[in-house]
């Protein structure tokens, strides 16, 4: 053989081993962003669970707060409901509206706020918050990265050729950012 040739068959076995690396590492990336995203699924499933339980311990205190309550259930069947990414982040953030009014009122009810099942849920509760925090970062860490791959050149262009499209970040939106208000 003649050094063209090898030297071409080198140039093309780069290339080879080039485009066959940036598909990997696309792939892997929507990989960890699907186990990511259902770490965030886990946690809200948790979350949705332990909804029933703290209806029922605020509900005999808070007879009249009948509407909040219903909130609370209307969220938490959302959140069930949801599908997409965007839409389990406003069935997410409708429900932590809902809960942060839910853990509001119960400052007015000293004998609730006292409850030793009360107290438990609330501790429960708040291992979750944080743990869905953690874990809408970690997969929003894995969508920034795969989005950047597909962001750059040429690994953006060849991702495209591939099929790979970027992916949604898991967003709070306005109102959850705002504190709670909550008035008798």
């Amino acid at each position: 053989m003649s050094t063209e040739i090898i030297i071409i068959l080198i140039i093309l076995g780069i290339i080879t081993f080039y485009v066959l690396s940036v598909y990997n590492s696309l792939a892997t990336g929507k990989v960890r962003i699907k186990e990511s995203f259902s770490g965030i699924d886990v946690q809200l499933k948790r979350r949705v669970d332990l909804v029933p339980n703290l209806i029922e311990a605020v509900k005999g205190y808070a007879k009249h707060e009948k509407e909040l309550l219903e909130n609370v259930t209307k969220a938490r069947s959302s959140l069930m409901h949801a599908s997409t990414t965007q839409q389990k982040a406003e069935s997410d953030n409708m429900l932590s509206q809902a809960l942060k009014s839910l853990i509001a009122i119960s400052e007015s009810y000293p004998d609730l706020k006292a409850s030793k099942n009360f107290l438990e849920l609330q501790a429960e509760l708040s291992d979750i918050e944080a743990k869905i925090a953690y874990a809408r970062q970690f997969y929003n860490s894995n969508v920034r990265g795969f989005n950047t791959t597909l962001a750059n050149f040429p690994s953006g262009t060849l991702g495209k050729m591939f099929g790979f499209k970027e992916e949604e970040f898991f967003e709070t939106k306005g109102s959850e950012r705002e504190p709670v208000k909550v008035s008798f």
